[in-house]
């Protein structure tokens, strides 16, 4: 026979034993994570200088060039166009590129290589820069020429070129 004790210690014994709960278990799912990263680009640019102590009786063409910055997202296409300018009278006018110093103007060209073969337009009977975006800062030149000094006033002459990414 067992005594009350002996019971008692039973009792506290089965009560200490861990029970599996009906209800213990794990369940699983999964979640999704989403986002759309869309396509961006900025630009900015120095002033294109030619010189500031240029000799016209030389007559010989001058040269200059500036430096874009470009930052596109990665992968993504663009193409670089630059404006007529605001003096060569037509915004399609790349021919007629013209600095001006009051009533006077001086002619100049800009290009999109250092061989000054390709005028850098809008791609409407010029050329424009293409490139593909990198994700970081990317450096395009732009190269310009003044033909001839011959005959020009002296001054300063200034032109405003618009430039225009499309991606």
């Amino acid at each position: 026979m067992r005594s009350r004790q002996d019971t008692h210690l039973l009792l506290l014994t089965l009560l200490a034993v861990p029970v599996a709960s009906a209800w213990a278990g794990t369940a699983t799912n999964s979640l999704t994570s989403q986002t759309t990263v869309t396509t961006a680009c900025n630009v900015s640019g120095n002033t294109l200088a030619f010189g500031s102590a240029i000799n016209p009786i030389s007559g010989a063409a001058v040269t200059g060039s500036s430096t874009l910055t470009i930052e596109c997202t990665a992968t993504t296409p663009y193409t670089v166009a630059l404006s007529a300018g605001v003096n060569a009278g037509g915004i399609t006018n790349f021919l007629n590129r013209k600095m001006a110093n009051g009533a006077y103007t001086l002619a100049y060209q800009l290009y999109v290589d250092n061989g000054y073969t390709q005028v850098w337009g809008n791609g409407t009977g010029s050329s424009v820069y293409s490139g593909t975006g990198s994700g970081g800062l990317q450096n395009v030149t732009i190269y310009g020429r003044i033909p001839s000094l011959t005959g020009t006033v002296p001054g300063t002459y200034t032109d405003t070129v618009t430039v225009t990414v499309t991606y």
